[in-house]
């Protein structure tokens, strides 16, 4: 028995890609091909775009797919949510679509777009926005490029963004959050409800979490004195419990903790004033809970 599993081609594929080997598993892609080997024998890939994956999930032909829940959304799927996988194409967060206009404009919120023109890809979730506010407008799909539509082809666009960046470049201001979004791993009822693929499913999930989980963290070992542990401890984080463990030297312990990358460069020397030595940093891949 096999999990058909569908990979987002596009934005988020290096990305899911990325995730997956810091999860164990290794998934290898071809310009030439939309059927990715995978070292999982138990697993089949196939590529495709994010904007279809809810349905082909939905239809069947997938068992299980990783997309955006805006897409879910989008699409009305009726699709199970396994896991929610905060992660995106630059970074490890939430993505969001956004009501934009130009910063010359006089929109101030969406109640101004009254019988105004809305370019998006995202044409039901925006429909719904503005029912929900509203406001009648006229939305049209946007094929690309939804960034240089506005003011000569539309009066505003709903356009996904992570930092804002390619919105002001396109000089659009930013008016009013229609919709955050986060990649979601997605299951029909069929697959969910099999027991094998339930089981393979869950065991994804927790490979997967398990890795978003380890990023940005490192672990840490170190050996104190039993003398210095006080001092050592006060260095460490207050949060941050770390595993504390006799040596065959009875006057010496050894620590383990996982701390955050971002503070690890201002620690470690604090630990060696404090007494610490044999100091080792190590990247993780996972963190089980």
């Amino acid at each position: 028995m096999k999990l058909k599993l569908g990979i987002p081609k596009g934005s988020l594929e290096n990305a899911t890609v990325d995730l997956f080997r810091r999860a164990g598993f290794q998934i290898t892609t071809s310009s030439r091909s939309y059927f990715p080997g995978i070292d999982d024998p138990e697993i089949e890939c196939m590529l495709i775009r994010a904007q279809e994956m809810a349905r082909y999930v939905e239809d069947g032909v997938l068992d299980a797919g990783l997309t955006g829940r805006d897409w879910v959304e989008e699409n009305e799927a009726q699709v199970q949510t396994v896991a929610d996988l905060i992660y995106a194409k630059q970074s490890f967060g939430k993505v969001r679509w956004v009501l934009a206009v130009p910063e010359s404009s006089r929109f101030q919120s969406v109640k101004d777009l009254e019988g105004k023109v809305i370019a998006t890809e995202l044409v039901r979730a925006t429909e719904r926005y503005l029912k929900a506010n509203g406001v009648t407008a006229k939305v049209e799909f946007s094929w690309g490029a939804t960034e240089v539509k506005p003011p000569v082809l539309a009066d505003a666009i709903v356009e996904v963004t992570e930092t804002g960046s390619s919105l002001r470049a396109n000089k659009l201001r930013i008016v009013e959050t229609v919709l955050e979004s986060n990649t979601q791993l997605i299951a029909n009822a069929d697959a969910w409800g099999s027991t094998w693929k339930h089981r393979k499913l869950c065991d994804i999930k927790m490979l997967l979490e398990g890795a978003i989980a380890a990023m940005g963290k490192v672990g840490l070992m170190l050996n104190v004195e039993k003398k210095h542990l006080d001092a050592v401890l006060q260095v460490l984080p207050a949060l941050k419990k770390p595993t504390i463990s006799p040596l065959s030297d009875g006057d010496w312990l050894a620590l383990n903790t996982i701390l955050d990358e971002s503070t690890v460069r201002s620690i470690i020397p604090r630990l060696k004033d404090a007494g610490a030595q044999g100091i080792v940093e190590y990247p993780l891949n996972k963190i089980v809970m």
